[in-house]
């Protein structure tokens, strides 16, 4: 998905010293978009909550989740299902683009480092990007029904399996081709 379908636009000048929270919920519009998006039965709420702080002279810290309610399929029974989504978000913005590289321009990171900050793009952030983001990434891409598990037509007989065909057919042939 290339172009922002849900944009809430949050200028880094319009947040206090102080901190402000941000409450977001896609309208219909955005919604059937969204559900056509990502290939889904149905999606009857989609909202965001965000703490927002500034973070050193010219960045954002924001802090906060997106929720959701998806209608999905089954992957084992088809059967509809519902499933609730809740994606925790910790993102940093930056005026300027950030780089992973020192002072030679290697980059190196590790594990354990933390993320490099996200850039704040005409000296904002749109935290209906950011939710829309995190909620696709929040669903299941092989949703289960509660309690249902997926067992092989021959999950109890070792003899049938891939090969066996090809150890009837080893066998017809007369042997090793040795």
């Amino acid at each position: 998905m290339s172009e922002t379908v849900w944009t809430s636009r949050l200028a880094r000048e319009s947040v206090p010293e102080g901190g402000l929270h941000v409450d977001i919920s896609a309208d219909d519009e955005v919604r059937a978009v969204l559900k056509k998006a990502a290939g889904l039965r149905d999606l009857p709420r989609l909202t965001a909550s965000f703490d927002v702080t500034p973070s050193g002279r010219n960045g954002i810290h924001v802090v906060g989740e997106v929720s959701a309610v998806v209608g999905q399929n089954c992957v084992v029974t088809l059967e509809p299902i519902e499933k609730n989504i809740v994606e925790p978000i910790d993102l940093t913005f930056t005026e300027g683009q950030p780089s992973l590289g020192d002072d030679e321009g290697e980059a190196s990171f590790g594990l354990g480092d933390a993320e490099p900050p996200e850039p704040l793009v005409g000296g904002a952030v749109d935290l209906g990007a950011v939710a829309t983001e995190f909620f696709l990434l929040g669903i299941d891409p092989y949703p289960r029904k509660e309690g249902v598990t997926f067992e092989s037509p021959n999950a109890g007989d070792p003899a049938v399996n891939p090969f066996a065909v090809l150890s009837a057919l080893k066998g017809s042939k007369g042997g090793d081709a040795e």
